[in-house]
C-alpha cells in the first residue's frame, strides 16, 4: 500500500512537472509583445482588433503595447541592455539602420519575411531605404510621400504642364501668379518651423543635392545648389509676404487663393470637406468636394541637374528584435502584411500608403483595397471616390522613388542633425531676401554645415 502511494505520488509529481513545462512552453510559443507608436485611442483599438484576428488565425497572443514615438529610441536602448526587447516594433525610418548597428534588430528574420512575401511586391523605395548587406533591416509597412498639390483646373485652362519639374513650376508661376486674387505658390519661409526643413529637403533632393555622402559631410555642389536657391527664390517671390508655414499654405489653397503648395497627404481628406476643423472655403459649402475634384498631385519632382527626380518619403517598418521569439514574430509580421494588410492600412489610410502593392497573383491587390478604405474625421469616404485613378496611382507611386538625405549613405544621423540645425533654412531665407548672392550662400552653407558632427 505504501509502495503504491509512493509510486502514485511520484507519477503525480512527474505529471505536474510535465504540465508545468508544457504550460511554460505554450506561453513562450504563443505569446509575443508588439510595440507600436500608433498610440491614439482609435488607432490602438484597431491594432488590438488585429491582434485578436491574428490569434484566431494562429493561436498566438499578441500584447499590443503603445510607446510614444519620442520615447521609442531610449526605450529600445534600455530594453536591449536588459535583454527585454519586445518581439516586434513598429518604428520610423530613422531607427532602421542605427538599430542594426546596435544589435537591436534581427535582419535575417526581416529579410526572410520580405523574400517569402515577394521582394517585387514591395515599393522599391521602402526597401532601398532599409537595405543592409545581404538583406533588409526591417519590413516596410506603410509610408507617405510629400506632394506638390496644384490647381489642375487652372493648369489645364492655361495649357500648362503638371508641376513635375522646376521649369514647369516656374512657367506656371508666370502664367498664374496674380496677387492678391491668386498667388502662384505658398512657399515655406518661417525659418524656425520644421515644415520649412521638410519642404527644403524635398526641393534639394529633386535636384540631386545632398549634404552627406558615405564619409560624412559633403560640400554642396555650387552649380546644383544655386539652381535650388534660384528656384526657391522664385516660388517665395510668388508667395504672400510674411513668415509662412503649413498653416498659411493650407488656408490660402483652401480659399482658392493659391495655385500650388507643398504638403503631406494628410491634406487629402481635408481637401474633400471631410474634416470640420479644416474646411475648404473655395465656396460656401465647407463639406464640398469641389476643391478635391480640381486638385492634381505630384510626388516625383525633378530639378535641372537631376532629370529622374525624387520624392521625399516617410516610411514605417516592422522590426523583428534580436530578443524575439522568432517564428511567432515572423508569423505576426507576415500576417499583418498579407491576410491582415488591409486592416493594417485601415488604421489611418490617408497617411498609410501601401508599401506592399499586391501579391504574386494580383499585383495591385492592396493598392486597390486601400483606395476603397474610408478616410476623414467628421465624414468618411474612400479616396477612390474622391480622386481619379491617375491621382491614386501617382500618390502610391511616389514610394517607388522615395528618398531621404543620409539613408543610402548610412549617414541618416548626421543628416538629421544638419536638418534640425535649421542652418539651411536660415541661409535659404537670407538668399531669398537678397542678403547675399548664390556663391556666397553656398560657401556660407558649406562652412557652417561642415562644423556639425
Amino acid at each position: 500500500m505504501l509502495k503504491q502511494r509512493m509510486t502514485h505520488g511520484i507519477k503525480s509529481l512527474f505529471g505536474a512537472v510535465a504540465v508545468m513545462l508544457l504550460s511554460v512552453s505554450v506561453v513562450n510559443a504563443e505569446s509575443i509583445r508588439f510595440w507600436t507608436t500608433e498610440e491614439q485611442p482609435d488607432r490602438l483599438a484597431k491594432q488590438q482588433d488585429m491582434a485578436k484576428q491574428f490569434k484566431a488565425a494562429s493561436g498566438t497572443d499578441v500584447e499590443v503595447i503603445p510607446v510614444s514615438e519620442k520615447d521609442l529610441g531610449t526605450r529600445a536602448t534600455a530594453a536591449f541592455a536588459a535583454g527585454d526587447l519586445p518581439d516586434v516594433i513598429y518604428h520610423p525610418l530613422q531607427y532602421a539602420l542605427p538599430w542594426v548597428e546596435a544589435g537591436i534588430l534581427d535582419t535575417d528574420a526581416a529579410t526572410e519575411v520580405i523574400r517569402e512575401l515577394g521582394v517585387k511586391t514591395f515599393a522599391e523605395g521602402g526597401l532601398t531605404m532599409a537595405a543592409v548587406a545581404n538583406g533588409y533591416a526591417s519590413v516596410p509597412v506603410d509610408g507617405w510621400t510629400q506632394m506638390v498639390v496644384y490647381r489642375k483646373d487652372l493648369f489645364e485652362a492655361k495649357g500648362l504642364e503638371a508641376p513635375t519639374t522646376y521649369a514647369a513650376v516656374t512657367a506656371a508661376l508666370k502664367a498664374l501668379h496674380n496677387p492678391p486674387n491668386l498667388y502662384g505658390f505658398v512657399a515655406a519661409t518661417k525659418v524656425d518651423e520644421n515644415f520649412m526643413s521638410q519642404v527644403l529637403e524635398h526641393v534639394f533632393l529633386a535636384n540631386g543635392v545632398s549634404p552627406v555622402d558615405s564619409a560624412g559631410f559633403k560640400q554642396l555642389d555650387e552649380k546644383k545648389t544655386i539652381e535650388v536657391l534660384d528656384f526657391y527664390k522664385a516660388i517665395s517671390k510668388a508667395s504672400p509676404p510674411g513668415e509662412l508655414y503649413w498653416k498659411q499654405s493650407r488656408e490660402l489653397y483652401f480659399a482658392g487663393k493659391a495655385a500650388m503648395i507643398i504638403w503631406s497627404p494628410f491634406i487629402l481628406d481635408e481637401l474633400a470637406g471631410l474634416r470640420d476643423s479644416a474646411p475648404p472655403t473655395i465656396n460656401a459649402d465647407p463639406t464640398s468636394s469641389e476643391l478635391a475634384s480640381k486638385t492634381g498631385i505630384v510626388t516625383n519632382f525633378a530639378g535641372p541637374s537631376n532629370p529622374a527626380g525624387a520624392a521625399w518619403g516617410d516610411v514605417r517598418y516592422f522590426g523583428i528584435s534580436s530578443d524575439a521569439k522568432t517564428d511567432p514574430a515572423m508569423a505576426f509580421v507576415k500576417y499583418s502584411m498579407n491576410e491582415g494588410y488591409t486592416s493594417t492600412l485601415a488604421i489611418a489610410p490617408e497617411g498609410k500608403f501601401p508599401v506592399r502593392r499586391g501579391t504574386a497573383d494580383n499585383a495591385t491587390k492592396f493598392v486597390d483595397a486601400w483606395a476603397k478604405l474610408p478616410v476623414g474625421v467628421d465624414r468618411k469616404k474612400p479616396l477612390g471616390d474622391l480622386y481619379p485613378q491617375d491621382v491614386i496611382d501617382r500618390i502610391v507611386g511616389g514610394l517607388n522613388v522615395a528618398k531621404r538625405w543620409g539613408v543610402a549613405e548610412g549617414q541618416l544621423a548626421l543628416a538629421s542633425k544638419i536638418i534640425n540645425s535649421q542652418i539651411i533654412n536660415r541661409f535659404v531665407r537670407e538668399y531669398v531676401d537678397g542678403e547675399r548672392d548664390g556663391p556666397a550662400t553656398v560657401a556660407g552653407l558649406n562652412a557652417e554645415l561642415g562644423k556639425i558632427n
